[in-house]
């Protein structure tokens, strides 16, 4: 069960946004994956909780964030309910896409192993729900993926497989470049992982 933490920042000009304490796991039915978030300055700053079914469907989704709450699923596309800070208000949302997305890696990890790409794969699009910092405020977004290369890296603990995967922001044509190995994001855009107690898991 990989167990780590990730630090995060802003992917144009490099502020620190905090750290991201995880983990992750294959289990009967899918994946999960857990974290905790904490500020720069080391305070908590919300949570993140993801199950995936064997497909690689969102079963499960539930947010903090700035005593903001989503809780979501695949249901007819997504559906999900979006809390404000007072428990007062809550509004219902649904769309016809794909899975969820934000700026936790474990959303990274969750497309691809929904994508199941091969590097013999052509570019595939995806219509993910964004939401976005510090409110999860949610947004429509579409993507392409692209899996660039498979190469098998040696380490202590064996070979360890790193897929090289090329984004594209449909809306925007801006291209970046994410490194996956199974359950693990080892680089992104505003994402480093520092530290990895156990080897990632194996893809699905």
């Amino acid at each position: 069960m990989p167990r780590g933490r990730y630090s995060l920042h802003d992917p144009h000009d490099h502020t620190p946004l905090g750290e991201e304490h995880f983990h992750c796991a294959p289990g009967p039915s899918g994946w999960r994956y857990v974290s905790q978030l904490t500020t720069p300055s080391g305070d908590h700053a919300g949570s993140v909780d993801l199950a995936l079914d064997d497909l690689g469907r969102p079963i499960r989704l539930e947010l903090h964030a700035a005593s903001w709450q989503v809780r979501g699923a695949a249901l007819e596309g997504v559906t999900w309910v979006r809390t404000d800070p007072t428990g007062t208000h809550a509004t219902e949302g649904n769309v016809r896409a794909h899975a969820f997305t934000g700026t936790s890696p474990a959303f990274l990890v969750a497309t691809a192993r929904l994508l199941r790409l091969t590097p013999s794969s052509a570019a595939t699009r995806v219509r993910l729900v964004a939401f976005t910092d510090p409110v999860l405020a949610p947004r429509t977004v579409d993507q392409s993926w692209a899996l660039i290369s498979r190469e098998a890296h040696a380490t202590d603990n064996g070979p360890l497989t790193v897929d090289e995967y090329q984004v594209t922001a449909l809306d925007t044509g801006e291209q970046h470049t994410v490194h996956i190995s199974g359950d693990v994001v080892l680089a992104a855009p505003g994402i480093e992982l520092e530290h990895l107690e156990s080897p990632p898991s194996a893809s699905a």
